[in-house]
């Protein structure tokens, strides 16, 4: 049976209202299940990437919401926004965004300390995930040591540390060269298959459209198709 994971109810999103309004989203309404694959595509300057940033909580809506199992995110506080993206949603950014003095290890097991999390169940934890996206010889280097390739591995298993509700992921093959991105993406297509993790892409990136198992496009900030995919994850 399908479990709702996200439902967004009338989205849109107005960057400066009160000179030259720019409609970034408008009226978009969807709804997430749990153990989804989903690519959001459309060309720049579609909504996309504000969608994903609206979902994550990373942005606010100028009208509508957005419910995470049954928690209206638009409704929170700033810290309790804060605390609910600490334990619910994992982020992967095109750029990484690993901090430079910490190991990958490190890095992994932060949001873990954040969460108030354990020594021993983090160490565990920690050893598990570097295994899952295959690093655990590289648990004690620095990101500046890494390939991009690696570092993107790093920053999906630091986005899994927290158990999270879905990973929302930015363009996470950008900056990869062509072998890296498809490791990557096996990779993300095995956790999905095995684990259920639920996964949603913004992307311009035709090898992940081709693993997507929902392909949603925008156009001008509107939903223009909402399809299942042929995929290949």
């Amino acid at each position: 049976m399908k479990t709702t994971v996200i439902d967004i109810h009338n989205v849109s999103k107005i960057y400066n209202p009160d000179t030259i309004p720019v409609h970034a989203v408008n009226g978009v309404h969807l709804h997430i299940e749990r153990g989804e694959f989903t690519a959001l595509v459309g060309p720049s300057g579609s909504g996309k990437t504000t969608l994903l940033n609206i979902i994550g909580g990373l942005d606010v809506p100028t009208e509508g919401k957005v419910v995470i199992n049954d928690t209206d995110i638009t409704a929170l506080s700033p810290n309790r926004l804060i605390q609910f993206r600490l334990h619910n949603i994992g982020f992967v950014f095109q750029s990484f965004n690993l901090i430079p003095v910490l190991t990958a290890s490190e890095n992994v097991e932060f949001i873990m300390l954040l969460q108030g999390a354990p020594k021993a169940e983090r160490e565990r934890r920690v050893k598990e995930l570097m295994h899952a996206v295959g690093l655990s010889d590289k648990m004690d280097v620095r990101p500046a040591q890494l390939s991009g390739g690696q570092q993107q591995r790093v920053a999906v298993a630091r986005a899994l540390a927290s158990k999270p509700q879905f990973i929302l992921a930015d363009e996470p093959t950008a900056n990869l060269d062509s072998q890296s991105a498809t490791n990557l993406l096996d990779m993300m297509a095995q956790l999905n298959r095995e684990e259920g993790m639920t996964f949603i892409f913004s992307t311009h990136d035709a090898r992940v459209i081709e693993r997507a198992r929902r392909v949603i496009t925008l156009v001008d900030g509107r939903i223009a198709s909402d399809t299942a995919s042929v995929s290949v994850a």
